[in-house]
């Protein structure tokens, strides 16, 4: 089963911007429709993003992170990208990737998350 590392979080204040890396190894992320993920703790996880196995099918879970964040995907680097722009102190949480599971199961192994905390 693949394995997921997160990595690109950090203390950021409100307006400023955060890329988020998700290195994946064990199985290639160009097979999968891949996602970004939010969990606050306690409760269960949540898609902020998603992308499709080609990149050509993109949605974001609000109208607010639509206009503000960015999914990316770079197969030939087995890596999935999400660009935060303009960032909001309700931005704050941890962040995971893994497999779209809007599309089908999980097919890797969740991550250590990377943690987001936007001040104001």
């Amino acid at each position: 089963q693949g394995q997921l590392d997160e990595s690109g979080g950090g203390l950021v204040q409100a307006g400023g911007s955060l890329r988020l890396s998700c290195a994946a190894s064990g199985r290639n992320i160009s097979d999968y429709n891949m996602a970004w993920y939010r969990q606050v703790p306690g409760k269960e996880r949540e898609i902020v993003a998603s992308i499709s196995w080609s990149g050509t099918n993109i949605n974001y879970a609000t109208y607010s992170v639509k206009h503000r964040f960015t999914i990316i995907r770079d197969n030939d680097k087995n890596t999935l990208y999400l660009q935060m722009n303009s960032q909001k102190t309700e931005d704050t949480d941890k962040y995971y990737c893994n497999s779209d599971s809007n599309r089908g199961p999980y097919y890797f192994i969740w991550g250590p998350g990377t943690k987001v905390t936007v001040t104001s």
